[in-house]
């Protein structure tokens, strides 16, 4: 099959972070955790993910500063980041996706939803490479 596939989450909420990480692992995924926007950039630049959970509201620099300076390194432009948050409205969905999120997941999590949001943008980014 090839080699574990590697995600980043980036949430500051301890316990929605290691239920995300709980998923994922369950999955097949290999995880990688960050705790606020600065370190979720340092870790994508160390580990290199195939592609990125992040939550919207975080310390430090929030999920939209964390994706603008994502998209600004040539090296990450076509990393899929998926934009976790609470706000469900159509607009916050819209807002996410204008900003340069792959997709907007919110919480809590459907856990199909997110699986089947996954599998697309790793089968899509593998077919891309």
């Amino acid at each position: 099959m090839g080699e574990t596939k590697k995600i980043l989450i980036a949430e500051d909420d301890p316990a929605s972070r290691e239920l995300l990480r709980e998923i994922l692992d369950a999955l097949g995924y290999e995880v990688i955790a960050a705790c606020d926007g600065v370190e979720a950039l340092q870790k994508i630049v160390a580990a290199q993910p195939d592609l990125v959970l992040l939550d919207i509201q975080m310390p430090i620099l929030d999920g939209f500063a964390v994706l603008r300076q994502i998209r600004q390194d040539t090296r990450f432009a076509t990393l899929p980041v998926m934009a976790l948050t609470a706000y469900a409205m159509k607009e916050d969905r819209e807002k996410a996706l204008r900003a340069g999120f792959n997709a907007h997941i919110s919480k809590p999590v459907n856990v199909a939803a997110l699986r089947t949001q996954i599998e697309h943008y790793l089968s899509t980014k593998m077919s891309a490479s």
